[in-house]
């Protein structure tokens, strides 16, 4: 039954697998913003942003400092970066099991959809799964050999993999000033690298993992517009079976990689502190995916990534000055360039989706010239 002209309509609230793929897609929602603009007034609208927009940098900026503790402090000297991983997949895996299984016992407090364990999703998803692995152990890895001023130089090259990957899977051209800033970002990456031998601070492994890392990262978009409908465009389902299958996934890499045996004569395995710690960087690894739909849906894709550069900006300067690093100019300007290029990047994929969508279609055209 159709409902009537007077009939109030409703919008419904913004699903997490329309988040992800505005996301992916690099499109907002401008009807839902119009909509939720004429219902809230403008300085609410602007503090729920400005709470949304800090809660995402301190949860990410918090997340890579803590990483970057549990994985190369010399108060731990923990050297399991495998297990460190696996361990935060197992928490993310049981979080999402708890909420599902309270906003079962709890249907009005709580939305949460219900996951069980089904093996034939789990094999569906496995694809997926392989390069989730790949994108949260390549980002760990990175982290533990780099400092975290050079972090976000050192996994830069996403953009430049996004192009690449949707020229040769999607047969996808990109236009010559988004090729422009690619540039920019490559010159930024290579002149980073460069002042950090140039200081004597440079991993190569480091950096080999942070090149992997960004490659992933691109893999992970592709593979999960792929995924999405074996679980029913549910983004907290794909997060648990993402996460359970690298879970089992991990354990014979921390056999292989004698990271279980190294963990047994770890010092501070019966500390309070080192769990505590493990489990936050765990809360923190959960966080992360929500507050990011969390600011995509409350700003806009575009503003996500503006928002993500500029978190990237001030988490360097934080770095250096936290651990007290000296950096030159030049390196200085690697960084520059890095975001600079990112920012250019995602202005630039914005105007022209925003030019594609303001062009009248051919049939519209056709139907102007007839004078209909």
């Amino acid at each position: 039954m159709k409902p009537g002209p007077g009939t109030c309509k409703r919008r419904a609230p913004l699903k997490r697998s329309r988040i992800l793929h505005m996301a992916l897609m690099g499109a907002s929602d401008p009807s839902g913003e119009a909509e939720a603009s004429k219902e809230k007034p403008f300085l609410l609208r602007a503090l729920q942003i400005t709470l949304v927009v800090s809660l995402y940098w301190a949860t990410s900026i918090s997340m890579v400092f803590l990483n970057k503790y549990l994985l190369d402090s010399p108060s731990l000297q923990l050297d399991t970066p495998i297990f460190v991983t696996f361990y935060q997949c197992l928490v993310t895996t049981l979080l999402c099991k708890s909420l599902s299984t309270l906003a079962a016992l709890c249907p009005g407090a709580m939305d949460f959809p219900s996951l069980r364990l089904d093996l034939r999703v789990a094999r569906s998803v496995l694809p997926l799964s392989v390069v989730f692995i790949g994108m949260i152990t390549f980002n760990n890895l990175c982290l533990k050999y780099v400092g975290v001023a050079f972090y976000n130089v050192g996994r830069s090259l996403t953009t430049v993999f996004n192009v690449l990957l949707s020229y040769l899977l999607l047969k996808q051209t990109t236009s010559f000033y988004a090729l422009l800033t690619c540039g920019i970002i490559i010159g930024g990456f290579w002149l980073g690298v460069d002042q950090e031998g140039a200081e004597g601070t440079l991993s190569w492994t480091g950096t080999l993992f942070g090149v992997l890392a960004s490659l992933c990262v691109s893999l992970n978009a592709i593979y999960t517009k792929k995924v999405l409908p074996a679980v029913d465009g549910s983004i907290w389902r794909l997060t648990f079976y993402n996460n359970v299958n690298a879970c089992a996934l991990f354990l014979p890499l921390l056999l292989l990689l004698g990271e279980l045996q190294a963990l047994w004569g770890f010092a501070q395995l019966g500390s309070a502190h080192f769990w505590g710690m493990m489990t936050l960087g765990g809360l923190f690894g959960f966080a992360i995916g929500y507050v990011t739909g969390l600011q995509i849906k409350f700003t806009s894709p575009l503003t996500h990534n503006v928002s993500g550069t500029a978190k990237a900006c001030a988490q360097t300067v934080l770095a250096v000055l936290y651990y007290e690093e000296t950096k030159s100019f030049l390196w200085w300007t690697s960084n520059m360039m890095v975001l600079g290029g990112s920012s250019a990047y995602t202005w630039v994929r914005g105007w022209e989706m925003k030019k594609i969508q303001e062009e009248p279609s051919p049939k519209e055209d056709e139907k102007s010239s007839m004078g209909v």
